[in-house]
């Protein structure tokens, strides 16, 4: 790709999927950065950082569902509470292996989630993400 996201925040617990998934990313090379916490809070941490250079503001997130502590929902409830400079333009995409029907109807009524998709990743659906939601990347 000639342009690229500067940066994609990648929030899940599970050690392979994030490599599998930053595996993916790299190859579509989409972006300038790839950072990944291993948790909701960790991710509030980074976003809330006022260190940009160290933690550059993510235009795309990639949000588990599934994880300790604070999952994706309870994840979701705390990042509508951001300041607007915290949140504002990042596209969030829940990315899970839940085939439950109600997560995905939960998921429609949240104004931040822009896509609700089933794991793993892949190039083709990173793509489809991509050009629905960052069309002056093609």
């Amino acid at each position: 790709m000639d342009k690229k996201l500067n940066c994609i925040l990648l929030i899940d617990d599970d050690e392979p999927t994030n490599f599998l998934h930053k595996l993916i990313i790299d190859d579509v090379n989409c972006t300038e950065k790839c950072i990944v916490v291993e948790s909701g809070r960790g991710a509030l941490d980074y976003l809330t950082s006022e260190d940009k250079t160290k933690h550059p503001p993510p235009d795309l997130i990639f949000l588990d569902i599934n994880m300790p502590k604070m999952n994706g929902w309870e994840f979701l409830e705390h990042y509508q509470k951001l300041h607007e400079n915290h949140q504002g333009g990042i596209i969030v995409v829940m990315l899970t292996t839940s085939l439950n029907p109600l997560d995905e109807l939960r998921a429609s009524k949240i104004e931040n989630i822009d896509t609700f998709r089933t794991k793993p990743l892949t190039s083709e659906m990173l793509v489809e993400i991509l050009h629905k939601h960052f069309p002056s990347l093609n």
